[in-house]
């Protein structure tokens, strides 16, 4: 294949260039690859500056200096790195051996196939369909749809027929006021904690995990990792970063588990400070679209302001940590029409997985929360919480919002939902709160991952700067909101 391979005139220049400044033939890797490799495989990883490669020849060539010239007039002839343009024509060579050798039974196909493909990754054309899928299937699917028609039914149904029908069933059974309260009543499991699963988690799951199958099973998901990679990298992160981004929105503890898969550990740290910080999970953001769409404006300035945080916070941390840029490599699955059967078993396993982790962390916080109204400690909490939240211009109600939130994030959605049905929460305070709980600390769930993937002192580091973060912006925007009177 190497008699094929041609590089760009440049770089076959500086590769023979090198080649007669080696004075000996380097196996960085003795033992392990026999025989010796060539002394124009040498000169190309010397161009890539390959660090192991680099390092030897350094100490043991007299030419080194010669050899680094070399290299710094070849990459000023290029504005992509060397790595990257070697890369690129090694991509482009195996796609003309792939041309050679397939036989294109469907050339239509494969013509409009390519022809959609340019269209999703083309930023003129690709952030238009990107933003139609935004507003067609997380605002109007999920957001409308799951979170006020599906929601507004379960919760009818739930609040009108079956709340009262098991606290009649509690008070005939249970003797005792104290058990009553534990499973019945205002906040008992079944009555607060199971009925926040059944008429809010579910529906607003279920939407949208139906919404990310979809697209998944499409090959579009890739494409937009392709297409928001350039934006990426002014925030230190590349293309990569998306995926544990938009599994961070069906679950911020998955978008954790996720950040696996990105090589650099300074990319991990940034998309672990987002992900605890920026990024809602599914419920949260069903909540809050669902609440806020009833306002256009509220709902603008929610998104704007935690996309604002989300570039400032992503640029500050780039520009802190030490490091460079990583490269961005990504395979692309061919676009297809989403295949029904595997869209729907994987919306099913999704659902399944996410309420078989939710609802556990509910019965154990109605359990908690029981238990804290049984010997006062929850009440204290509330009432400590509550200059704080008055800082921040909301009603002393919206305490218990926060507690909720830390046990999990979309428990705390489910509380504010029910504090705006109740005609708590409304307008400026709306859109103050919501700001405020996307942004608060993880939940315990999240909390848990971090501390395996991220270790002890990281994982409370993170924790500490972000609740001081949540509070301090949401007292700035209850400020900027009062004096501007938008809302």
């Amino acid at each position: 294949m190497s008699t094929f391979l041609r590089y760009p005139t440049a770089i076959e220049e500086g590769i023979t260039k090198i080649e007669c400044l080696l004075e000996s033939d380097h196996n960085v890797l003795k033992g392990a690859i026999e025989p010796l490799i060539s002394r124009r495989s040498l000169a190309i990883l010397l161009l890539q500056k390959d660090p192991l490669l680099w390092q030897k020849v350094r100490q043991e060539e007299p030419h080194f200096e010669a050899i680094e010239m070399v290299v710094e007039s070849v990459q000023c002839q290029f504005s992509d790195p060397l790595v990257l343009v070697i890369a690129k024509t090694r991509h482009q060579t195996a796609k003309k051996f792939e041309e050679l050798a397939i036989v294109k039974i469907k050339k239509k196909s494969t013509e409009s196939e390519e022809f959609f493909h340019r269209l999703t990754v083309n930023p003129i054309t690709g952030f238009p369909i990107l933003f139609l899928i935004i507003y067609l299937g997380i605002y109007r699917f999920v957001g409308c749809f799951g979170s006020g028609v599906l929601v507004n039914h379960f919760q009818e149904v739930f609040v009108q027929q079956i709340n009262p029908l098991i606290d009649g069933i509690a008070a005939r059974l249970l003797p005792w006021t104290i058990l009553q309260d534990l499973v019945a009543k205002e906040q008992g499991i079944l009555t607060l904690g199971i009925r926040y699963v059944i008429t809010i988690i579910f529906p607003i799951t279920t939407t949208f995990f139906l919404l990310f199958s979809l697209v998944e099973e499409s090959g579009y998901l890739p494409r937009v990792s392709l297409l928001i990679d350039h934006l990426f990298k002014m925030i230190g992160l590349s293309g990569r970063s998306i995926i544990p981004l938009i599994s961070g929105l069906s679950c911020s503890s998955t978008g954790s588990l996720v950040t696996r898969n990105i090589e650099s550990k300074r990319e991990r740290f940034i998309v672990s400070l987002l992900l605890a910080l920026v990024i809602p999970c599914s419920a949260q953001l069903g909540i809050f679209i669902g609440l806020l769409s009833q306002n256009f404006t509220a709902l603008m300035i929610w998104a704007i302001f935690m996309a604002f945080i989300f570039a400032i916070i992503g640029s500050l941390t780039a520009k802190a940590l030490p490091g460079s840029l990583s490269y961005f490599y990504m395979e692309i699955p061919p676009l297809r029409l989403p295949h029904i059967r595997s869209t729907l078993t994987k919306t099913y396993s999704r659902v399944r997985w996410y309420l078989s982790e939710v609802i556990p962390w509910f019965i154990f916080a109605s359990v908690i929360i029981w238990f804290g109204n049984l010997i006062g400690l929850f009440p204290f909490l509330v009432h400590g919480l509550e200059p704080i939240i008055l800082k921040l211009g909301l009603p002393p109600e919206a305490s218990t919002m926060f507690i909720y939130g830390f046990f999990r994030r979309d428990y705390g959605a489910a509380k504010m939902f029910d504090l705006h049905h109740a005609g708590v929460l409304e307008g400026r305070q709306l859109v103050v709160a919501a700001v405020t709980l996307t942004l608060f600390i993880p939940c315990l769930s999240q909390f848990k991952f971090m501390l395996k993937e991220r270790g002890l002192k990281t994982t409370i580091a993170l924790s500490s700067l972000v609740v001081v973060f949540a509070f301090s912006i949401g007292y700035l925007l209850n400020k900027i909101l009062v004096i501007s009177e938008i809302i």
